[in-house]
């Protein structure tokens, strides 16, 4: 099913769930931004995705951004074994 995008619609229909989910920006040296062609509508749009329900909104951001850096790996997973095993900040 095809996604449809509202933005400031008033002949939006009423929303019936809600999604938590985390992006972020990712600057390479030159100033260049790393942007995500979107497979439900083909815009570009900066990478991220919906959080787990053990997940934190920091750790889903770096999750979905790794996903799609280019790099080999065993260095993805390192940096997942890194996050899923460091101290945890308190929030609040």
């Amino acid at each position: 099913m095809a996604r449809t995008e509202y933005y400031d619609d008033p002949a939006a229909p009423e929303p019936n769930s809600l999604v938590v989910a985390a992006s972020a920006v990712v600057t390479g040296a030159e100033g260049r931004v790393l942007l995500q062609r979107r497979r439900d509508n083909d815009l570009c749009a900066l990478p991220g995705g919906g959080m787990e329900m053990t997940g934190s909104l920091p750790g889903t951001a770096v999750r979905e951004e790794i996903d799609r850096l280019p790099m080999h790996h065993t260095q993805r997973l390192r940096i997942r074994h890194f996050l899923e095993h460091s101290e945890r900040p308190p929030l609040g």
